[in-house]
């Protein structure tokens, strides 16, 4: 309870004095969505004014993040970057401190609010200069004044930002137009199946082949049914799917201050619950042990739905020595990937700078570096299996018979992602994005388990969300 009653005080703090923050009123949060759909294809320009305090020459930059990804492409893509310890490095004469918070109970966000906070009054060496987002919730951040222009305060050029895909743009666009983020991937989704009981029960584990059974929800179902008959579930968990529907909606969770339900998660749910009762998947948590179980070959799963960096960060085929998980199917190199039922976009991490900073040639040169150089873009992809956010990086890749993922059997998957990357469509995203995802999540649970009416579960998913969220009804 102490957990949920600062971070309400944090955003309230926030909003009082940014005028939004943690989603601001409901019509900035409506109209927010709006923006972002009137902004897709535009180019970032730079007639925006800022109020930003930002500086150079500091000692210490200090980036929050959540996990090691980031770091990890620091330490191996940044010219020059030098690892001193576990959370240290350095940059020239510059100490680099990472301060890394995991996501769990919102805790990351928790004590990012709070150090925001409280960046006026911090002292030189202990301020932010960099801080990371995700998009379930960048708008939190990005329309407030915590977040620099990437343009006009930090000085990166719109042609080296040229080659970014839009979407990834639109996500850290504020209401003004302001550029306040950039990221290094683009995340378009695809469905990842095990080959093995694709030959047993298709016959084939050609993705083109594939692909053609599972070429839309209809066929999903079918596919499903003959997947049981083997002794097989489709997924692990109807939340497999939940992704692939949310990000086809027509409509936003919250429009004028009110919870709003699309018809697209309400198929979702019922789909799910069909799905539950005919005993083709479950209902266990993302990230639980059971849901992960199908990772290994002693699993029954036949597919999950992720992007690019769901399969090489996520699929526990390998340890944290970087050695293969005996027993796993990517170990077996058993995965292979295909367009699924509707294209679809998961996750991403976007860099943000922190006003205030101290050492805004460097957050600039990060950015100009790991988003935006076609060079260092085309060796995180190689090295890391990313999907970059570096257009012209993916059409070199996409055509490259050397690159190859071992967890795919030696299929170059970017040809799949990126025909996934035109349907993704960010004019329906809101601030309550994060919270409502997790909210309908765990309240239909009880309903697909048939322990709960559908109307019990939906009303625990409006009690739930208004208790986050005061400011919102339905």
């Amino acid at each position: 309870m102490r957990k949920k009653v600062l971070s309400v005080l944090l955003c309230t703090a926030m909003a009082t004095t940014l005028l939004t923050g943690c989603g601001g009123s409901s019509d900035d949060s409506s109209s927010k969505g709006s923006d972002a759909g009137s902004k897709a294809g535009s180019e970032v320009t730079s007639e925006k004014k800022s109020t930003a305090e930002v500086s150079t020459g500091g000692k210490v930059l200090n980036i929050r993040c959540w996990n090691e990804e980031f770091k990890t492409r620091v330490e191996d893509h940044y010219p020059g970057y030098e690892k001193t310890g576990k959370k240290s490095g350095k940059i020239g004469d510059v100490t680099v401190k990472w301060n890394i918070t995991p996501n769990e109970d919102n805790a990351y966000q928790n004590a990012l609010d709070e150090a925001l906070l409280a960046q006026k009054d911090a002292k030189t060496d202990d301020k932010i200069d960099m801080f990371l987002v995700e998009a379930d919730y960048a708008l939190k951040y990005v329309d407030t004044e915590y977040t620099v222009d990437v343009v006009n305060d930090l000085g990166v050029s719109e042609e080296s930002l040229a080659n970014q895909y839009q979407y990834t743009k639109d996500i850290v666009t504020d209401s003004n137009g302001a550029l306040k983020g950039a990221s290094w991937q683009g995340c378009p989704g695809g469905m990842i199946y095990r080959r093995d009981i694709a030959k047993k029960v298709f016959g084939t584990d050609d993705p083109a082949k594939i692909q053609e059974k599972f070429s839309d929800w209809d066929a999903f179902k079918t596919a499903a049914a003959e997947l049981k008959d083997k002794g097989y579930q489709i997924t692990a968990s109807v939340n497999d799917t939940y992704r692939v529907y949310s990000n086809n909606v027509s409509s936003k969770w919250v429009e004028d201050g009110k919870i709003n339900m699309d018809e697209n998660i309400k198929r979702w749910v019922d789909d799910s619950k069909e799905m539950v009762e005919n005993g083709y998947t479950a209902t266990h948590d993302l990230w639980s042990s059971d849901w992960s179980a199908g990772f290994m070959e002693s699993g029954n799963v036949f597919c999950y739905f992720g992007p690019a960096w769901f399969i090489d960060f996520s699929m526990n085929s390998k340890d944290d020595d970087g050695n293969w998980v005996k027993g796993s199917v990517g170990a077996a190199h058993n995965w292979a990937v295909t367009e699924g039922p509707q294209g679809f976009f998961w996750g991403g991490t976007w860099l943000c700078g922190a006003n205030g900073t101290d050492n805004a040639d460097l957050v600039k040169d990060i950015i100009e570096k790991l988003t935006c150089d076609e060079e260092i873009m085309t060796e995180i992809a190689t090295k890391d299996s990313d999907f970059v956010n570096n257009q012209s990086a993916i059409e070199s890749l996409s055509t490259s018979k050397k690159f190859k993922n071992e967890i795919l059997g030696g299929q170059n998957p970017i040809p799949v992602f990126a025909n996934g990357m035109g349907s993704i469509d960010m004019s329906n995203i809101t601030s309550y994005d994060q919270t409502c995802t997790e909210e309908i999540q765990t309240a239909m649970k009880d309903y697909f388990d048939g322990n709960a009416s559908y109307d019990d579960a939906l009303a625990t998913f409006y009690k739930n969300v208004e208790t986050k969220h005061p400011e919102l009804s339905h």
